[in-house]
Parts: structure tokens; sequence; C-alpha cells
């Protein structure tokens, strides 16, 4: 299954806020249906819904999410905790969390055009798993910067967590990650049991 690329806010109507995804919100009124009809949704329906979420909220295809499912299962620690980890030190959500991307998508394009450097190094690939003390710069590129800058300027609902650090001078387009990310950083409202048990029962 390929990654989605259609209308963005039809997501978050079924699904409510995706923040990777979209910076737009659901109205009230439709989280209120979604509320009232909550009740009768099967409960293979609600984790089927979970897993869309952070599929969608991360920009992933169906192939990449069970990737990450199966190696969060063989890694130690709850396989939840561990599938949300490493989904938050990707690449692009990581300049996502930054502010120098306004979605998810629109950082995977930073990345896919190689306007962004780690460690001094220009990396094009999205999916690129940081670790603690990388260093995420924009190219020294006029255009670069712009781009950026552009998203630096926006209004941004959610402060950096407190996992990453944004030098905050003027002129500079750089990030860093201090550490792992905890469960309290993760920035999706999200039950990630219900997707680890949506894929143990596709098994």
């Amino acid at each position: 299954m390929s990654r989605y690329r259609g209308p963005r806010f039809k997501k978050i109507h079924r699904l409510g806020a995706l923040p990777g995804l979209t910076n737009k919100k659901p109205k009230t009124g439709n989280d209120l249906r979604n509320q009232t009809y909550s009740g009768k949704k099967s409960q293979y329906r609600i984790r089927l819904e979970e897993k869309q979420k952070l599929r969608f909220h991360y920009g992933l295809t169906e192939r990449q999410l069970v990737k990450y499912v199966r190696i969060a299962g063989k890694a130690k620690g709850s396989t939840g905790q561990v599938l949300l980890q490493l989904l938050e030190m990707r690449l692009d959500n990581i300049l996502f969390r930054l502010g120098m991307a306004s979605t998810i998508p629109a950082a995977r394009q930073l990345v896919n055009h190689r306007h962004i450097l780690v460690n001094g190094r220009i990396v094009d690939i999205p999916s690129y798993r940081c670790k603690p003390h990388d260093i995420i710069t924009a190219k020294d590129e006029q255009k670069s910067r712009a781009l950026i800058q552009k998203s630096l300027d926006s209004p941004s609902p959610e402060e950096v967590p407190s996992h990453l650090y944004l030098d905050g001078l003027p002129n500079q387009y750089k990030g860093s990650v201090k550490k792992i990310i905890d469960s309290k950083g993760i920035g999706l409202k999200i039950n990630e049991l219900l997707v680890v048990e949506y894929y143990s029962r596709q098994t």
C-alpha cells in the first residue's frame, strides 16, 4: 500500500488531529459526532483506526509500518513504546518536532531535496534514524535556509520537546537530539498497545 496523497482533511475528519500530516484541526462538531458513535465501533475498528492514526501522522506506507512493528517486537522493552521511539527518531519527524518544517510531508521534501545535513553531512533519507548528540542543520545555501525560515516564522502550536534542542539565535538553522524520547514527549495522542494488538491479530 502506497503513502497517502489524498485530501488530508478527510483523514482528520475521521481519525482526529494528526499534526504530522496537517496543521489543520477537525471541527468541534466532528469530534462530538465521533464521540457519539464511538460506542458502536467494533474492537477491530478501534484497533484499525488507531493503527491508521499512527500511519498517517508519521506518513508511512503500510509496509514501512509493519517493518517498524517487527523491529520493535524484537527489541527489549515494551513493543509499543519502542515502536513510538523508532518513529519519533526518524529525521523527517525530528525536523517537524523542531519546527524546521510545518508538517512531516514538508520535512520529507526538505530531506529528499538535499537541504538537510546531519553532523555536517547531507542526508537525503527521511527515515534516517537520528541518535543522541546528532546535530541537524540546514545546508549553507539561501534556498535551504529560506525554506526552513518560513516554517520557523510560522506560529507553532507546540513547543520543542525536551529531548530536542533548537538554537534560537538568528540565522542559526540548527537543532540537536539531546536524548532518546520518553513517553511524555510523544507528539501524538495514541494508544500504541492497540496498534501492536492489531498487528498481532493479523499473523
